[in-house]
């Protein structure tokens, strides 16, 4: 007996020392050093300094184009065959408590759609795709491809996503994005490109002399904060963009804050939650396309008045209401002012907490994220409007700051999210010592990036005002 008890004593503490071992091996303290005065902020500024030294802004008439491409998967295929997105079974991106489960059919079809604006040799292209985010993955086959034909840089293409939790998954390789969007499948990837460079291709294609003009309107009653409740603030304006060609074709852009979360995890059919709704709605009622852009969601819940799908009609057609009735007073010219400006960021090392004051090592960290170590911010101005895309969850309340300061000269602004890569949740800094899911489980870079990001958007986005 006292044998048997002096092994378990020995085990025990054997086991104690593993798991201590591998809490000094895989843990560290969080990093609090301030951006500013690290190499990657150093090596950032240099970059952006020589990107904004030269000329970004064109001036003269305006040509667009409009392409579209359908981005549900067939389900239940004999085999998979992506090149025609055809597979045996998909999964849902959006919540973990799916477990990875397959899509059970659609409820209504997803798209990407590419509305492509072109002023003297200045060309960009702005996508909304139905869908999570558009992974890092996804954006380096799109960029190489585009780059080679028809030879668009990555700073012109402005990627979007509608943030619906019913889209394609599978796009994700590691234990945190298959959590997220089921088993990885390689092809989920390929036809996930290939729509997006579809639907640019045939917009670069389709360009015709237009005219454009912005509006907006305030929706309060469709967003709420969902960190802090009422001691936070919300961005309550859905601005939206009208191209109408000399054809009488004509597309709208919409972008709001409210995450696209109606729907839940026991949804298990392909949906484009309330802003496929508006989308539909949009259509319907103009006979053109329409793009919707997910704004500055991180905080921001919707408000849709009623569950399931029955909230997403109300809230989505709603929302398409308001801009409708607003359309016929849209002032619109055909002689525009167009700019471009995009920066790859150097990112500091992951911070992902395991309490306030430990977070896992930055190459833990990275085996369980698969993040990588740069990303990419953007600016397109058009016109007087400021449409800045950011590559996370970025704050609502942070879009309020950026809104005030390029109103001071004119301007206004509309700060979109998942731009082409997805590094967790920007939130506000003083969020950042609150436990729960945005502000410790989701902000995987550390208190800074917030302030960081801050910098390098204003200071695109003021450059763009200045000629």
């Amino acid at each position: 007996m006292k044998r048997a008890f002096r092994l378990l004593v020995r085990l025990a503490l054997v086991l104690v020392a593993v798991l201590a071992l591998a809490a000094v091996v895989s843990l560290d303290r969080v990093d609090y050093r301030p951006y500013f005065r690290e190499p990657y902020y150093a090596q950032t500024a240099e970059r952006l300094r020589a990107h904004l030294g030269t000329n970004r802004l064109a001036r003269g008439p305006l040509l667009a184009g409009f392409g579209s491409a359908r981005l549900t998967p067939t389900i239940g295929a004999a085999q998979d065959n992506p090149a025609r997105g055809e597979f045996r079974a998909m999964p849902l991106a959006g919540y973990g408590d799916r477990r990875g489960k397959p899509a059970t059919g659609v409820r209504d079809e997803l798209f990407v759609k590419a509305v492509a604006l072109r002023v003297g040799d200045l060309t960009g292209v702005m996508v909304g795709t139905d869908a999570l985010i558009v992974p890092r993955e996804v954006t380096a086959l799109v960029a190489e491809r585009l780059a080679r034909e028809p030879g668009l840089a990555r700073e012109r293409v402005y990627l979007s996503a509608t943030h619906t939790h019913c889209s394609l998954g599978a796009w994700g390789e590691g234990p945190v994005a298959e959590a997220f969007a089921g088993e990885f499948q390689p092809g989920a990837r390929e036809w996930f490109a290939d729509r997006i460079v579809t639907a640019v291709r045939a917009a670069l294609a389709d360009l015709q002399p237009a005219a454009l003009g912005h509006g907006r309107f305030d929706a309060p009653e469709f967003v709420r904060n969902r960190v802090v409740g009422q001691l936070g603030r919300v961005d309550p304006e859905f601005t939206f963009l009208v191209v109408r060609r000399a054809d009488g074709q004509t597309a709208v852009l919409g972008a709001f804050a409210a995450h696209a979360t109606i729907l839940g995890g026991d949804v298990m059919e392909f949906s484009g939650d309330y802003p496929g709704a508006w989308q539909r709605a949009v259509e319907q009622a103009t006979g053109g396309m329409a793009v919707f852009l997910a704004g500055g969601v991180g905080s921001h819940s919707p408000v849709p008045g009623e569950r399931g799908f029955a909230g997403v009609e109300r809230m989505g057609r709603a929302l398409a209401g308001m801009v409708l009735e607003r359309l016929p007073a849209v002032a619109l010219t055909n002689f525009v002012t167009f700019g471009i400006a995009g920066v790859e960021v150097s990112l500091p090392p992951l911070n992902w907490r395991v309490t306030d004051a430990l977070r896992m090592r930055p190459w833990v960290a990275r085996q369980l994220l698969g993040s990588g170590d740069r990303t990419f911010l953007q600016v397109f101005r058009v016109q007087d409007v400021l449409w800045a895309s950011t590559p996370c969850d970025y704050s609502g309340e942070l879009a309020l700051a950026h809104k005030d300061a390029v109103r001071a000269r004119g301007f206004d602004a509309v700060i979109t999210s998942f731009n082409g890569d997805y590094v967790g949740y920007v939130i506000p800094s003083r969020y950042y010592h609150l436990g729960g899911y945005e502000p410790q489980l989701m902000s995987f870079f550390g208190p800074y990036v917030p302030d960081y990001f801050d910098e390098l958007l204003r200071t695109m986005m003021l450059a763009l005002t200045r000629n």
